[in-house]
């Protein structure tokens, strides 16, 4: 099939859009294939489109939908889809509605739509490659590793404001990776690395060398408010390295309910207490990492592949028409 994959943002933007967005072209290329990826749909002809984004990709969704009132559209929620723009943005529900397949990229975000949208969603968890790395000894510090571009969704400072609680004896050295997207964000980031010791900002990386930094950490933290799933938790899961994580749908989506790194979205206590723990109980460390070891098998690329063989092939012989746009 000829393929029109839609995101909103530059495939350079580094971002968790772009990396799917470029994972998915190879998935789908070795599947056969040939996959166009561009930031807005122009009408073009194609056989399906995939768009990330309900909200973000509207007009492409709309004016393919116009164009091809019976070829099949997937569109793909993110976390500002799920947990905010469904529920206010119309433009968001009206791709909902035109849409013939959902996705939703862990368990839980299926239980955020409409009841009348669940039969045509489909959870297609991302997926990371095996990449193994050695943290240096604890001996030499304890690293704990924060990975995203710094926007307000993310909370990009608080495993900063939690180390900034841990007593004097503590070795954790938190390690940030990611663009500043906003003046404000950048000159709070400077000033906490000016005031913090324990914090490191690194600014943006290669997509490579963030992964291996990653892999040589002792711990991931995610603090998002906000989250349709993390393609950094998928690597750290394909690494073998540790998470704590704020208690949100889109983490426990892949985590499960019952992981014990979680802290209550935005409070440096909780997970000032995580860190500590996970740094100074060997007992609690080798829990974390034994609940992400057994969750490798999801983050592997092969299910990624074969939910996406799947769902194509479902959608051939899919008898499915959705409504014209108007």
């Amino acid at each position: 099939m000829k393929i029109r994959l839609i995101t909103p943002y530059p495939v350079t933007a580094r971002n968790g859009n772009s990396i799917t967005a470029l994972r998915w072209r190879r998935i789908l290329a070795a599947l056969g294939h040939r996959v166009i990826l561009e930031e807005r749909y122009g009408g073009e002809p194609c056989d399906l489109m995939i768009a990330l984004h309900a909200r973000r990709s509207f007009l492409s969704i709309k004016l393919f939908r116009r164009l091809h009132p019976a070829l099949p559209l997937i569109v793909t929620l993110t976390g500002t889809d799920l947990y905010r723009d469904i529920r206010k943005n119309p433009n968001a529900r009206k791709s909902l509605e035109w849409a013939t397949r959902l996705i939703v990229l862990q368990a839980q975000g299926v239980t955020e739509l409409p009841k009348r949208f669940r039969p045509k969603t489909r959870v297609i968890y991302q997926s990371a490659p095996l990449l193994t790395g050695k943290a240096p000894s604890s001996r030499n510090g304890f690293r704990v590793c924060v990975i995203g571009h710094m926007r307000l969704e993310k909370d990009p400072l608080r495993t900063a404001l939690a180390a900034r609680r841990l007593p004097a004896s503590s070795r954790v050295q938190v390690i940030h990776i990611g663009r500043a997207l906003s003046n404000e964000m950048e000159k709070r980031a400077r000033a906490e690395a000016a005031r913090n010791p324990r914090y490191r900002w690194i600014g943006e990386l290669p997509h490579w060398k963030a992964r291996r930094a990653l892999a040589q950490s002792h711990l991931l933290a995610l603090t998002s408010h906000m989250e349709g799933s993390s393609n950094v938790l998928c690597e750290a899961l394909a690494s073998s390295v540790p998470v704590v994580a704020s208690r949100i749908p889109g983490l426990m989506g892949t985590l499960g309910e019952d992981y014990p790194g979680y802290f209550s979205v935005g409070n440096a206590r909780e997970l000032a207490r995580l860190l500590r723990k996970a740094e100074s109980d060997p007992g609690f460390y080798r829990t974390l990492k034994s609940h992400c070891a057994r969750l490798r098998p999801l983050v592997d690329p092969r299910h990624e592949g074969a939910a996406w063989k799947a769902l194509l092939n479902e959608l051939r012989v899919s008898t499915f028409s959705p409504t014209a746009a108007k």
